[in-house]
């Protein structure tokens, strides 16, 4: 299929995931683009609301499980509140998809280090399921930190792998902000994955081979900061450190501008270099992070 033409998808399911997120699963209406639709974890597609606008978002479903995808939409203004309000049998328009995506055949047989704050859960969700479906990773970790409880993302699949994720090869960790009785159950039953703080809290206690394994972030921009610091700290190097910024992104086809960073010597567009960069990019690119 074609990048750049618009095709009709049907919302199949509408699940509100917490206050501000919904998951709306989707498929093309044409079923041979729907069997042609392939993506990358870390990729991401253009939501066209005909009449109303458009804007990009990162896919949160892997493509080893085919015949649908999902996007986690906030909402955060007019546009979204409105796709907020679309029901299952309705149609919107879809294109894409768009991005470098997160290099999963490069970093086969290793492990995978992914930390995720706040909505970061999103497009890091397409890699852990990916890599859980594969079996082609040695260990995953997922050290995710959220505001409260009632902010965690995908909360029913994050229980489950912190009850079984060690059967799966995947280590799940948890920090909370925001004390409640639900947290506080939660820390209870889970201890010591489960717990007050914030992100960079979560690596205590964990050792990996820093010359086997790869760290994917994706988050509010003051985290950055923090978890890199962590990583480098552990010695792992700058070009095994993935970081996507979709947030940055408003066209998504580099036309608005809205996304260019750097300078005369090394200008990037998030959308189109991106939106997965490494650390090395970021050190040779000002303003990437």
């Amino acid at each position: 299929m074609s990048t750049f033409q618009t095709h009709d998808a049907r919302i199949l399911e509408v699940k509100e995931l917490t206050s501000r997120e919904k998951l709306f699963t989707l498929r093309f209406v044409d079923p041979e683009i729907n069997r042609n639709f392939k993506y990358k974890p870390g990729q991401f597609v253009i939501v066209d609301i005909r009449g109303f606008g458009e804007f990009p978002i990162s896919l949160c479903s892997t493509p080893t499980r085919e015949g649908y995808f999902q996007l986690c939409i906030r909402r955060v203004g007019r546009m979204t509140k409105y796709v907020h309000e679309l029901k299952e049998g309705d149609i919107v328009g879809i294109r894409g998809p768009y991005g470098n995506g997160f290099p999963m055949e490069t970093m086969e047989g290793s492990n995978l280090v992914l930390v995720a704050g706040g909505l970061g859960m999103a497009p890091l969700r397409s890699v852990l399921w990916y890599a859980l479906d594969s079996g082609k990773y040695q260990h995953i970790y997922l050290f995710y930190g959220t505001k409260s409880y009632e902010d965690i993302l995908f909360r029913d699949e994050i229980t489950h792998l912190l009850k079984h994720g060690e059967a799966m090869n995947c280590t799940v960790k948890l920090a909370y902000e925001v004390e409640s009785p639900s947290c506080i159950y939660l820390e209870k039953g889970f201890a010591p994955k489960v717990c007050k703080g914030v992100v960079t809290d979560l690596f205590r206690g964990e050792e990996f081979d820093v010359t086997n394994t790869y760290a994917l972030i994706c988050g509010p921009p003051v985290m950055y900061k923090f978890v890199i610091r962590e990583l480098l700290d552990r010695k792992l190097s700058p070009g095994r450190i993935y970081m996507t910024l979709e947030r940055r992104m408003r066209c998504g086809v580099g036309k608005c501008g809205h996304c260019i960073v750097g300078t005369s010597t090394s200008i990037k567009y998030v959308c189109k270099d991106g939106p997965v960069f490494t650390y090395w990019d970021a050190l040779s690119t000002r303003g990437l992070i």
